[in-house]
């Protein structure tokens, strides 16, 4: 089975320049950014979006009758919410709805015709109740609803496609909030779901299926009696494929020129499913659904029993990255589902994780630790809020990401080698089992993990979850000789007050290396080596199991935050993030290959052309930045009439014989034909 492993860290080139692709749509989701998620395009700040409410009410269960008409790419629908109060007394309940969708009438369980107020900044309606209900009183509401979802409507979180109902095909994510949501990601509920389409169409959705065929068409009632967050649902007139793998069947709806990809997604949807059971427990459900989305969607997102996948993260190899990190969430955020959005670092921590897990398994040691140290740079982009404030960042944001997904995925990493695999996996076991169908917080987690690691934690994730500083060790020392060899006398120092961890010691000796763990609490902790032969080098933690900062750290640091405001188009400040890496290392050709990209986008060729030189003469780290250097100097030479030093550029990108990202083939293809811009003045 051929498996990519997309390009998920600062170190990638950019697409070739002829697509003007922006880099958030090269974003793998997730999720992460991961270290950044295809499809997952943030909002500008200085754009308001949908907030979640503070929820002051309990959502128990859902019933939907929904038709959809997908000639009028519309939706009707009559859904029952049924709610228990936990705020001591209210006269209203606010909870939020797709702006799209025009409410003809709210009532309660009395028939009595309710008042209803929209706020379409945060996406939410607020209705008035007939009487004040107090903590604990049942109520029953009723939305009479319906609009267009084309695809093309503003969505709750800005730039991202969760709902378009389409002629052939179509999708309703559950953050697309198609039916009233209160508690988004954290009030799991039961509910029965009745969608009516035209005969010919397949609806698919989690939950037990029963099927009736009506004068309206096909119904399909889809319902689940264990609370959880389901009602996304898609449909197609394509028929799925069933695959069974490793216990695991797989129904995949995928279409058009993405259905003989199928097959394969099935496979390895099956073999990643048992290969997380390892580290996390039997899996939740042994049925999976797969539905292919479209481009302008999450590259994926996942519902209890189901991943949605867009057309471009399909792709013509199997995503496995991709897979692992939304089959991850049936255990994290389906079966386990965080207390509070403050706590979503567990839950998109374990998806970030899940993909470290399957590169050590499945390709080999180096790329999993390459992929953790990228995984550690993203971590440190985000000065502020703190991993338990994340509740303040735009959902699906870099920042939001970055947090939630990398620092998530690094604070796990961390515990895992403080405490050793086998404590830490049974730790795993044991927390999804004691909170399975409940939620999850950091507190509980804390003690779960206290008993595992037989040390308090609570200073741990106090450390690294209300902070987000990082420290940076130096190292001060002497070699003394002994009758039995040698003692190095030292002191680790750095510039945190409340650091306080164990780190690994390597004495490297004309002999074995010696290894000891030291407890660094504070600015300055000493220690004592002592060695057979003569020491020669000395590390802290030399395997970078601490997040930590370096020089060459804080360069590549710099450079993603760069990169995070070039996904949303905010080139000035990628420019000053770039600015601050090449301050600190003026030869990193990385930095100047990432401000030559900016002025290119800007159609500052000149500018461009003087960046990409200093590639060329700066420290060719990564190596590809020389090779797309070449190739884009030509692109310059070629905008600007200069075919043959173009093609002398061109010739250059070929002689390296570095294909990353398929440069050999770009140059190859502008030696025969020049390069064009697209648009015009």
């Amino acid at each position: 089975m051929q498996s990519r492993i997309s390009s998920h860290h600062p170190l990638s080139p950019l697409r070739p320049w002829g697509a003007r692709v922006f880099l958030a749509q090269l974003l793998p989701s997730l999720l992460l950014l991961g270290l950044a998620l295809q499809g997952l395009l943030a909002p500008p700040r200085a754009m308001a979006q949908a907030t979640a409410p503070r929820a002051d009410l309990d959502v128990l269960r859902y019933d939907i009758d929904a038709t959809i008409d997908p000639d009028g790419q519309s939706v009707t629908a009559t859904t029952k919410v049924t709610l228990s109060m936990l705020s001591d007394y209210t006269t209203s309940v606010r909870m939020e709805l797709n702006n799209a969708l025009s409410i003809s009438r709210v009532t309660d369980s009395d028939g009595n015709s309710l008042n209803v107020d929209r706020d379409m900044k945060t996406f939410t309606v607020t209705v008035t109740l007939a009487k004040p209900i107090r903590k604990g009183d049942p109520l029953e509401l009723t939305f009479l609803y319906g609009g267009r979802l084309s695809g093309v409507e503003e969505s709750p979180i800005y730039g991202i496609r969760f709902g378009s109902l389409q002629k052939d095909f179509g999708y309703l994510l559950y953050p697309t909030r198609w039916f009233p949501v209160s508690g988004y990601t954290t009030d799991p509920y039961e509910w029965r779901i009745r969608i009516t389409t035209p005969a010919e169409f397949n609806v698919v959705s989690s939950g037990d299926v029963t099927e009736i065929i009506s004068d309206q068409g096909m119904v399909r009632e889809f319902k689940s009696s264990r609370p959880n967050f389901g009602g996304s649902i898609g449909y197609s007139r394509t028929d799925p494929s069933v695959v069974n793998a490793e216990g695991i069947q797989s129904r995949v709806l995928f279409r058009g020129e993405n259905a003989g990809m199928a097959q394969s997604y099935g496979q390895q949807a099956g073999e990643l499913t048992r290969l997380l059971q390892k580290f996390y427990g039997l899996p939740p459900l042994s049925n999976l659904i797969l539905v292919e989305t479209e481009r302008g969607a999450p590259g994926a997102f996942a519902a209890p029993g189901m991943l949605f996948l867009n057309s471009v993260s399909i792709g013509e190899s199997v995503n496995a990255r991709l897979l692992a990190n939304h089959l991850s969430r049936q255990w994290w955020g389906h079966l386990v589902y965080p207390e509070s959005r403050n706590h979503l670092w567990i839950f998109n921590g374990f998806a970030r994780l899940s993909e470290l897990l399957w590169l050590e398994e499945t390709v080999n040691r180096a790329a999993a630790i390459e992929d953790r140290e990228s995984m550690y740079i993203d971590a440190l982009t985000v000065d502020y809020p703190p991993a338990l404030q994340a509740s303040r960042l735009e959902d699906y944001s870099p920042e939001y990401w970055a947090l939630t997904a990398s620092k998530g995925a690094a604070t796990l990493e961390m515990m895992r080698s403080l405490m050793g695999d086998e404590k830490f996996f049974a730790l795993i076991k044991t927390t999804v089992d004691e909170f399975a169908n409940k939620p999850l917080s950091t507190g509980a987690f804390s003690r779960v993990a206290s008993e595992f690691a037989n040390r308090d934690m609570g200073p741990f994730f106090i450390q690294w979850l209300e902070s987000n500083s990082a420290p940076e060790f130096k190292l001060e020392y002497t070699v003394l000789r002994t009758q039995k060899g040698f003692r190095v006398v030292g002191k680790v120092k750095q510039d945190l007050d409340t650091f306080s961890m164990p780190v690994k010691l390597m004495v490297e000796t004309e002999g074995n290396p010696e290894e000891q763990t030291v407890e660094v609490m504070g600015p300055e902790t000493e220690f004592v080596a002592e060695t057979f032969g003569k020491p020669t080098k000395i590390r802290i933690d030399p395997d970078t199991n601490v997040l930590r900062f370096s020089r060459d750290l804080r360069v590549l640091v710099a450079i993603r935050r760069g990169e995070q405001f070039a996904e949303i188009g905010q080139f000035n400040d990628a420019l000053q993030e770039y600015q601050k890496a090449l301050e600190v290392n003026r030869g990193s050709s990385l930095a100047h290959y990432r401000v030559a990209e900016v002025f290119f986008l800007q159609n500052n060729y000149q500018a461009a052309a003087n960046e990409f030189r200093e590639v060329l003469n700066g420290d060719l780290k990564p190596s590809w930045t020389e090779v797309w250097a070449h190739i884009n100097l030509g692109k310059i030479f070629d905008v600007s009439g200069q075919r043959e030093r173009a093609v002398t550029s061109y010739n250059a990108a070929i002689r390296t014989r570095d294909n990353t990202a398929g440069a050999q083939e770009e140059a190859a293809k502008y030696l025969q034909k020049p390069y064009e811009r697209e648009g015009s003045f």
